[in-house]
């Protein structure tokens, strides 16, 4: 149930800011900065845990995931770092539609 609440939020608010940045573009908000947006994903490795798994405090099974999440995040800036404050990473509009 929390994550279903929590991807509704998420998703909700990803569509909003996609919404403004086209009102901005468009020409509509002429007063405001579009929204950056970048996402580190990790959906192939999540997708394998059960439920439970939330719950694991067990340092031998965060480790590996904090390892994963440094190596996809040091990856991610490599290949993105030059488009940090220029503009966003994710389309999301295709993203969260």
């Amino acid at each position: 149930m929390q994550e279903i609440s929590f991807n509704t939020v998420l998703i909700r608010e990803m569509r909003a800011v996609a919404l403004r940045n086209k009102r901005i573009d468009d020409g509509i908000m002429t007063e405001r900065k579009r929204m950056l947006v970048h996402v580190i994903e990790a959906e192939d490795l999540i997708r394998e845990f059960v439920a439970s798994s939330r719950l694991n405090g067990d340092w031998d099974f965060l480790l590996p995931l904090f390892n994963n999440g440094r190596e996809r995040a040091d990856n991610w800036l490599k290949a993105n770092f030059d488009r940090i404050g220029v503009e966003s990473t994710v389309d999301l509009e295709e993203k969260y539609s």
